[in-house]
């Protein structure tokens, strides 16, 4: 913190409230500073800043921007969907609307570098020029000559001019195939969880003690740290649970030392929580008044964020299949699924050593081809066997509704269980109106 306060050219209180919103990122903020230099000195050309989501990159750039008071530019790549707006975006922040109205209307890096350097003649600047440009590895994508030329583009355009680019993907993944100037690499690393700790008490609520909303953090993460790093879920996480956490002290059942009783009160909560990380279908706004009409109404059902998750459409559907895969076994499939099958009765197709619900064992593992069998069954529409349906599985397997339970490497077809209970399933076909009960072997009469 030393470092950055006593940093030559910048104003002490400026650096002070940067410190002050920065928690955790000193460091990087430091190696920043030193490469911003002096105001009229010529910065790096290029800075490649990369780390995991939600590690403080688009925070530190936007504080130490808006805070030193230089001139900037925040593009983000997935709103510029075409070459044409980011260049747009660009010349509008540093130079303003007159000067982004001088593109043509399919403008080429030329344009841009001609109508950069006119207006850079006309409003030279004291300061270096920043252009940011979050989510950049989507830069791949465009043209082979922007990237290359974004990362040049102080020589290009002869002006004191950096970019800045922020990613999540390593430089060794993102560099060109055909080259270009090296940028200077810059790390930020996830954050600890002593890190994580500081950072989630920063929220406190005023109306309780410090101790208490600390116990809290502390309980939180040792729920989630394990299988949560992303400080914006913790975040809404912890303001989503928060309320739970003091209802014994509202009402008068417990006090802030009872940590038992607080910790009995909230742990199904946390459990419900637990189902919707990197889910997230409601705001803490919402969620607060979930639970009051829940309480007001006497019952607790519908507070679990799985009967509000929403899917892509087919994405639903590849579930139901799934779920109907791992719970029927594999020689109803036809009377089930083919037409004029004529009436199905569970008497008739049940062995002698079957006499145990399926859903009491537990979801047995399916190969790929059965799925899609089921999935072009149950869909009610014509769907193409493409690469997004098999990308939508890959999906639902990263989400863990589904889990592979064969190895990538083997040469047979991979195998899948479906990871998600009844409850859920049945919400989940309510919303595209299937009725999944008429499917299942175990509740045919």
């Amino acid at each position: 913190m030393t470092e950055v306060l006593q940093h030559p050219g910048y104003e002490e209180e400026k650096l002070q409230r940067v410190a002050e919103q920065l928690p955790c990122r000193l460091g990087q903020v430091g190696m920043l500073l030193s490469l911003m230099g002096q105001p009229h000195h010529y910065s790096y050309p290029s800075i490649f800043i990369y780390g995991h989501r939600a590690s403080g990159k688009s925070h530190v750039m936007q504080i130490l921007l808006q805070e030193l008071e230089l001139p900037h530019a925040a593009v983000s790549c997935v709103e510029c969907v075409s070459v044409a707006l980011l260049f747009e975006r660009v010349l509008l922040s540093l130079f303003g609307r007159a000067a982004a109205s001088l593109l043509p209307r399919s403008p080429s890096l030329a344009d841009f570098v001609r109508v950069y350097r006119q207006q850079r003649s006309r409003s030279p600047a004291s300061q270096t020029r920043y252009i940011v440009m979050e989510k950049a590895e989507l830069l791949r994508d465009a043209d082979v000559n922007l990237l290359p030329a974004l990362l040049r583009l102080q020589e290009l355009v002869e002006d004191n001019v950096t970019v800045v680019l922020l990613s999540e993907i390593v430089w060794d993944k993102f560099r060109p195939n055909t080259g270009c100037f090296e940028p200077l690499l810059l790390h930020f690393p996830d954050y600890s969880k002593g890190e994580l700790q500081q950072i989630l008490f920063r929220d406190r609520h005023p109306s309780y003690s410090a101790e208490l909303y600390s116990s809290y953090i502390n309980l939180l993460l040792g729920v989630f740290y394990s299988v949560c790093r992303d400080l914006r879920e913790l975040r809404h996480l912890a303001a989503l649970n928060f309320s739970k956490f003091c209802e014994p002290l509202t009402q008068g059942k417990a006090k802030e030392s009872d940590t038992h009783k607080l910790w009995r009160n909230i742990e199904p909560h946390l459990k419900k929580a637990m189902q919707t990380v990197y889910l997230r279908e409601v705001s803490s706004l919402q969620w607060e008044q979930m639970q009051q009409i829940q309480e007001e109404a006497g019952a607790l059902r519908g507070l679990s964020a799985h009967t509000h998750i929403e899917l892509p459409y087919y994405s639903k559907f590849l579930l139901i299949a799934a779920y109907l895969a791992s719970y029927n076994p594999a020689r109803t499939d036809k009377r089930f699924f083919l037409k004029h099958h004529g009436k199905i009765k569970k008497t008739k197709f049940q062995k002698k050593n079957e006499k145990t619900s399926n859903h009491l064992l537990g979801p047995k593992p399916f190969p790929l081809d059965r799925l899609l069998a089921v999935f072009y069954s149950v869909v009610d529409s014509r769907v193409a066997p493409t690469a997004s349906i098999f990308s939508q599985i890959s999906s639902l397997v990263t989400l863990q509704l589904l889990t592979q339970v064969s190895h990538d490497d083997q040469l047979d077809a991979p195998k899948y269980k479906c990871a998600v209970s009844f409850d859920f399933i049945c919400a989940i076909s309510r919303t595209v109106n299937f009725d999944i009960v008429g499917y299942l072997y175990d509740f045919l009469s």
